[in-house]
């Protein structure tokens, strides 16, 4: 009998201890579900309220906001640096979920609910409160406030950005500009050496247009003389005035017509310079030509020789060197 007692004794002891850990857990599961309840949101999905709503905060570090996020895995805040201008909130979503593999959802939502794309930059999210949804909690954030920069502050920064600028000018412009002569020196000498057969080639040919487009014109000029003499002897020894003046009108008429089919035939008028350039340069091509001088080549290196020595004459002006006063003033009256 004091066996049997004692195993019962045993069992209900038993029995009342299972009870009340089952009736433990069960008023933990309960209470658990109490603070975290199932809620149905706007965006008809099914999401769980945050325990703590600040557990997502925002601080603004050296100019960048940086974010702590609880990681659901690990139970921790993990700071999350970003970039206001480069930075997007899709950067901001993979780099939560990258960090913790157990984060299978992560968007943002506005107040309202609204979902916010992931081109959004980051300097937009924080210019009013949202929502940072994880998994099956939403965290609601506020971002703090950023005071303006006043008007005074922005004029000080400009001027001491512009003295720092003078200040790095001042130390390293003396060895920026030798260095960039040395440079341009270089390449306008190694322009001229590649120029120089081309240089020879060319005055050969001019000088030989030069020379026809002078016998040319001292054709011309014969001619002129010859048709001069013969409307003169035509006048005065063979017939009279008054049978050669026809014949004199219809030649000026005809050489008028002749300047006249220059003009539509050039579209310049009829000058001697020009007509004596356009002529020597007429012979000059056709040379050269027959020569294989490459015209366009020694166009590109005279332009980029021409382009060099500018540049070496403004880099040796004054005001390029920042010379003072003083010394421009006495360079002038040398």
């Amino acid at each position: 009998m004091v066996v049997t007692s004692a195993l019962r004794l045993s069992r209900a002891v038993l029995s009342l201890n299972t009870s009340g850990v089952t009736a433990g857990f069960l008023n933990r599961e309960v209470s658990f579900y109490g603070l975290a309840s199932c809620i149905l949101s706007q965006n008809n999905f099914s999401t769980r309220t945050a325990l703590y709503k600040n557990d997502v905060n925002v601080v603004y570090e050296h100019g960048l906001p940086v974010i702590s996020v609880p990681m659901p895995s690990r139970q921790e805040l993990c700071r999350f640096p970003l970039k206001p201008v480069s930075s997007t909130v899709g950067d901001f979503i993979d780099a939560v979920q990258e960090e913790d593999g157990g984060i299978d959802r992560a968007a943002l939502y506005t107040s309202d609910g609204t979902r916010i794309a992931r081109a959004t930059t980051i300097d937009v999210l924080m210019r009013s409160p949202f929502k940072l949804m994880i998994n099956d909690l939403t965290y609601e954030v506020e971002p703090p406030e950023l005071s303006d920069i006043p008007s005074e502050d922005l004029t000080k920064l400009a001027d001491a950005k512009h003295l720092i600028a003078q200040l790095y000018s001042t130390l390293n412009i003396q060895d920026y500009q030798v260095q960039k002569e040395k440079e341009l020196l270089q390449k306008l000498e190694d322009l001229k050496t590649e120029i120089q057969p081309l240089e020879n080639m060319k005055l050969e040919i001019m000088a030989k247009a030069e020379s026809q487009t002078n016998r040319m014109s001292w054709g011309l000029l014969m001619y002129m003389g010859l048709q001069f003499g013969f409307l003169a002897r035509l006048t005065w020894w063979e017939y009279s005035w008054d049978i050669i003046e026809p014949v004199t009108y219809f030649v000026t008429y005809g050489t008028a017509i002749v300047f006249y089919a220059y003009y539509v035939a050039t579209k310049q008028e009829y000058n001697v310079g020009e007509m004596y350039n356009r002529q020597r340069l007429l012979s000059f091509h056709k040379d050269a030509g027959k020569k294989q001088f490459d015209v366009e080549k020694y166009n590109k290196l005279r332009k980029a020789i021409l382009q060099a020595e500018l540049d070496i004459e403004r880099l040796r002006d004054p005001l390029q060197l920042q010379l003072p006063i003083p010394t421009l003033e006495a360079k002038r009256e040398e």
